[in-house]
């Protein structure tokens, strides 16, 4: 059984919505990162960089035990393992990857950012708000753009790309962020949202 260590977050969601999609057993184990809890030993030994989500597979490559941190790597990990959310061949594999990292690398650290801005900086200040709103609507219409030519973010198949991103979009009501202006996308998060695997995963942990 895999070990989720996580809290509720939307990098830590991503993991229990791909592990209910994917219909492997785990188990969760809650690392509460507004008490600190992620900066405990035994949590930092398999997540150096002190952030969630981190799994214990003791069943990895080749039968042994490995332990992995980062949101991104745990996603391609599960793929590679079961099969499911990454196609093999080489162009669609590669239209996941770019999207998955669109969200690595763009969606989680711009909409982080303006999550802490508008909800946790003890003084609102206008050049990071006015900052990050403007470019989390420009990732919104990026997104609408190719959702309005594609369903799911890398083509037709719903892939990791898709519930890597999803946990980000449902909270942009803490964005500000009114979906009904990207109506592409909100189409989208509304199919992603009916699915019972995330739906489920979604709550973890409760």
């Amino acid at each position: 059984m895999i070990e989720l260590h996580t809290w509720r977050t939307p990098n830590g969601r991503k993991i229990s919505i791909m592990l209910e999609e994917i219909g492997l057993p785990y188990s969760v184990h809650t690392v509460n990162i507004e008490t600190g809890e992620q900066h405990r030993p035994e949590f930092l030994a398999i997540s150096p960089n002190n952030r969630i989500p981190a799994i214990v597979d003791p069943d990895g490559p080749d039968s042994a035990p490995i332990s992995l941190f980062e949101s991104g790597a745990i996603l391609v990990y599960l793929a590679n393992k079961t099969g499911k959310f990454l196609p093999g061949e080489p162009t669609r594999h590669y239209d996941v990857m770019q999207w998955l990292m669109f969200q690595m690398g763009g969606v989680g650290p711009m909409f982080g950012q303006l999550h802490h801005f508008k909800r946790a900086a003890p003084e609102k200040l206008d050049y990071p708000l006015e900052r990050y709103e403007r470019e989390a609507r420009r990732l919104y219409g990026v997104m609408n753009t190719r959702l309005s030519e594609v369903p799911y973010l890398a083509g037709d198949e719903y892939s990791i790309a898709d519930i890597a991103t999803y946990p980000w979009v449902a909270r942009h009501d803490w964005q500000g962020i009114d979906l009904t202006g990207f109506p592409a996308v909100k189409r989208w998060f509304d199919g992603i949202g009916a699915r019972p695997a995330v739906e489920r995963g979604y709550k973890v942990p409760a």
